[in-house]
């Protein structure tokens, strides 16, 4: 199978050099990252050969994986590990404090709540105790939209998922704190997006 006839995103060209400024600062002591919803990871060959001093670790749900693996055949060097399914509602196939960096992209206003909580469970358990996490998307602020944009992007995500939706940056924060886990940094993104730096 050629690239041209891999699943692509155009949202993650455009925001790949963006989110990967921002990774240079955060991830720069990290050894080894692991990337919870890798989608068509392009993300993850781009992060990758950009982050040479560490290992990147894609995951993604079962169903993702074999389009991933072609992926990263073709495109991904020596320090992208193999792809692994991960459901976030399932024991993680990883050993606890196995990582020092754990990275997602646009998942959490795809997932359910309790799918959400979810996933800071299991970044508590298995993120290493001086570890990372950095999350990009898009966040509501005070129950408000933060573009007319974002709202309408909303719309269209309860249409298709009456479960999923735009999170409030108050709750993400209240559960990454259960988890042990400090808001180290909010970064302006393209697209009315944010990245959150978050750190034990």
């Amino acid at each position: 199978m050629s690239l041209s006839q891999l699943p692509f995103s155009q949202s993650c060209e455009n925001n790949k050099a963006p989110i990967l400024a921002v990774l240079k600062q955060s991830f720069r002591t990290t050894r080894r990252v692991l990337e919870v919803g890798s989608g068509t990871g392009q993300h993850a060959v781009f992060f990758a050969a950009h982050l040479p001093h560490l290992i990147w670790c894609p995951s993604d749900q079962p169903r993702f994986i074999e389009p991933l693996e072609k992926r990263i055949a073709l495109q991904g060097g020596d320090n992208i590990a193999p792809p692994v399914s991960l459901d976030v509602t399932a024991p993680w196939p990883l050993a606890q404090g196995e990582v020092d960096g754990i990275f997602s992209a646009n998942t959490l206003h795809i997932m359910s709540e309790a799918m959400v909580t979810d996933f800071f469970k299991g970044v508590d358990r298995h993120l290493s105790d001086t570890g990372s996490l950095c999350v990009y998307g898009p966040f509501n602020y005070n129950n408000q939209y933060t573009s007319d944009s974002n709202r309408q992007f909303d719309i269209w995500l309860k249409h298709r998922n009456i479960h999923s939706g735009i999170r409030d940056i108050e709750w993400i924060t209240e559960l990454a704190e259960a988890a042990g886990l400090n808001l180290l940094a909010d970064h302006a993104m393209p697209a009315n997006n944010r990245l959150l730096h978050f750190m034990r």
